[in-house]
């Protein structure tokens, strides 16, 4: 067993989290997340997907097991095992647990076998590109919406109603995920409503040592990606707001506008 911290979790929570590691970047967990791993006995990750300098929060001893070649079944046994057992169990999803990550599965099995659990959110890869391509998502008067889908593929299907097109056609900020070996035909699904020329980055392994980020046009989106030789671990971001401080330097939203009040501040007469 670990040795109790100032800043242990505390002592009715539960034996289970599952705890959002953010996209890699060992210093972008969560508060919350590093005293879960702190206070650990076992951490339950997925190797290819979460980088070892995220287990330096943990202490010495705990046991680590990777789940990149286990099934599902086998992982969420040792969790459930453990947790029975007294341990304290971590399942460090990477990027966020409320997206792609087998969060459901594994939660319909704890909820099943009445074992509690915590959910710990973590910050999304999509979250951490807009921050190093420095820019907002959503531009006042450009776009106001942001979309998080993948194309189908062999792992898991995207239900007809969500298909590329469709969800293309609002013109959003959109990022698409788990969509590298399929980018010819995401890239021609896109081009039904988007213009050639919207702007695009090619974000890859974001938060990793071996970080990768790659600009260009909507147009050429497949091309990248054969020419970087990427099949894995990428992100696409997909939206005119890439390119607003060239194409609209003076939006701005009407909060903070002096000719606008509210609640905590006067309409400013007009000189």
């Amino acid at each position: 067993m670990s040795t109790p911290s100032a800043n242990r979790a505390p002592e009715t929570a539960p034996k289970i989290a599952i705890v959002g590691a953010g996209p890699g970047q060992p210093d972008l967990i969560t508060v919350r997340g590093q005293q879960y791993l702190r206070e650990a006995d076992v951490v339950v990750y997925a190797g290819s997907l979460v980088p070892e300098t995220l287990l330096t929060h943990c202490p010495l001893g705990v046991e680590r097991v990777d789940t990149r070649s286990l099934t599902l079944e086998e992982w969420v046994g040792i969790i459930c095992d453990r947790a029975k057992a007294g341990k304290s169990v971590v399942r460090l999803q990477d990027g966020d647990p409320s997206l792609y990550g087998a969060t459901h599965e594994l939660v319909a099995q704890l909820v099943r076998q009445e074992l509690p659990f915590e959910i710990v959110p973590g910050v999304s890869a999509f979250q951490l590109a807009a921050a190093r391509l420095k820019v907002e998502l959503t531009v006042p008067n450009l776009v106001q919406t942001i979309i998080l889908t993948r194309t189908s593929g062999a792992a898991s299907s995207v239900p007809t109603a969500e298909n590329l097109a469709s969800l293309a056609a609002h013109q959003a900020s959109l990022c698409l995920y788990l969509s590298a070996h399929h980018s010819d035909r995401a890239q021609a699904q896109l081009l039904e409503h988007y213009s050639s020329d919207t702007p695009v980055a090619l974000c890859y392994r974001l938060g990793w040592d071996d970080e990768e980020i790659y600009l260009g046009e909507l147009r050429s989106m497949a091309e990248m990606t054969r020419n970087a030789q990427l099949n894995r671990t990428v992100l696409y971001l997909i939206s005119p707001a890439l390119r607003a401080l060239d194409t609209q330097p003076e939006a701005r939203s009407h909060l903070y506008s002096a000719t606008h009040g509210h609640i905590f501040r006067r309409r400013q007469p007009v000189r």
